[in-house]
């Protein structure tokens, strides 16, 4: 009962305002809030180290090459119609897409192949396959440089043990677009391998049982329900090592620089030639800027893809 001269809250007609301490613990209850404050960290460091780059890299492809002046998109048409720049991007799409394509091919093999040994043995051969993975990548580049040597080429040297010819492996644009794409391939194989492999495992054993029973072949299985339930991986792995590829640069500079005339530049070397190695940094920044459009229109599609399946599946 309220005391003789007090006015009810109710009559006054004023609502009880809560504190600041409870407003924020109202907020800080919202896992969403917290969350976000606890990315921060994460956000800002992202936003220096990328998102700042990136857009200062427009900026500077806009200007001129002593940097004093805006240009507009004059960097851009010059680049597109120089015979040269032509063949990096053939050269590029050329080296990133069959990369992919054997790393995928190869470590869907080796995915399966894994599978099928026991548990126990399987530990030792994983390890042994990772190991392309694991050195570094520079010191694996020049072991296979070695190899590709024209004088001291241990390929060559077997070649001709059997009666063959030598091959000029780094000399030839054909040779040395083959050889780029193998130590690619070699080296970002167990990755697709290992990530196939998990994949594979997560697979439930009644569905292959199942299909079994209803006289599925090997091959049924394969396309019924191994790819379905892959699928996701494969289209992720696979926009992964695109990206990857697309800006490599360690093989390409050291197995063959670009060389011979040109022939092997892709868009990663051919700004590192153009923007620092000839003093042009605004138009080694368009050339970089050319990767933008391939990667985003790839990764739209495929996302898109990932997204599609994954609302169906729900």
């Amino acid at each position: 009962m309220a005391q003789a001269g007090s006015i009810p809250i109710a009559e006054t007609g004023v609502a009880r305002v809560p504190s600041a301490r409870g407003r924020l613990h109202s907020v800080m209850r919202r896992r969403s809030m917290v969350g976000f404050v606890m990315a921060l960290p994460l956000i800002a460091l992202i936003a220096g180290l990328v998102v700042y780059p990136a857009v200062y890299a427009i900026y500077l492809s806009l200007l001129d090459k002593s940097m004093t002046r805006f240009v507009g998109w004059h960097n851009f048409v010059f680049l597109l119609n120089r015979a040269t720049f032509q063949m990096v991007v053939f050269q590029s799409v050329l080296f990133a897409v069959s990369a992919v394509v054997a790393k995928a091919f190869i470590g869907f093999v080796l995915a399966h192949l894994m599978h099928a040994i026991p548990s126990r043995r399987q530990r030792f051969y994983r390890g042994l396959l990772l190991i392309p993975w694991v050195i570094p990548l520079a010191l694996s580049t020049l072991g296979w440089w070695w190899l590709f040597d024209p004088t001291y080429s241990a390929f060559n040297w077997l070649l001709n043990r059997l009666g063959l010819p030598s091959v000029s492996w780094l000399g030839e644009p054909g040779w040395a677009r083959f050889c780029m794409i193998l130590v690619n391939t070699w080296w970002g194989e167990p990755f697709f391998m290992i990530m196939y492999l998990a994949a594979l495992k997560s697979v439930p054993e009644q569905l292959f049982e199942a299909a079994a029973i209803d006289g599925a072949t090997g091959l049924q299985k394969l396309r019924y329900v191994t790819l379905p339930m892959m699928r996701n991986v494969i289209s992720l792995t696979v926009l992964f090592s695109l990206i990857v590829t697309f800006a490599n640069f360690d093989i390409v500079r050291i197995l063959t620089n670009g060389g011979p005339l040109n022939t092997t530049h892709i868009f990663a070397t051919y700004a590192f030639q153009v923007g620092i190695q000839s003093g042009n940094i605004p138009l080694g920044a368009a050339v970089s800027l050319f990767m933008l459009p391939v990667l985003a229109i790839a990764a739209v599609f495929v996302l898109r893809g990932v997204t599609r399946r994954s609302q169906e599946a729900m």
